[in-house]
């Protein structure tokens, strides 16, 4: 229907965005705003690799057992 309202923003876009972020949560904040999201990413990426090993080592166990 309309692909232009779908697309990424420019760089003008992204300036009124930084500007917005700036005048919500000031310069003070917006350090502590980076850590926490940082460690969300960190923890997020902590899980996805502790699952995907899971799986990895339940996959070679069935294949042992079905080699035997």
């Amino acid at each position: 229907m309309y692909p232009l309202l779908l697309s990424m923003p420019g760089g003008t876009e992204w300036i009124f965005i930084l500007i917005a972020i700036l005048l919500l949560f000031g310069g003070k904040k917006i350090p502590e705003l980076m850590r926490g999201i940082g460690k969300g990413i960190r923890e997020f990426n902590n899980a996805r690799n502790n699952i995907k090993s899971e799986i990895d080592e339940g996959m070679k166990e069935g294949d042992r057992e079905a080699s035997k």
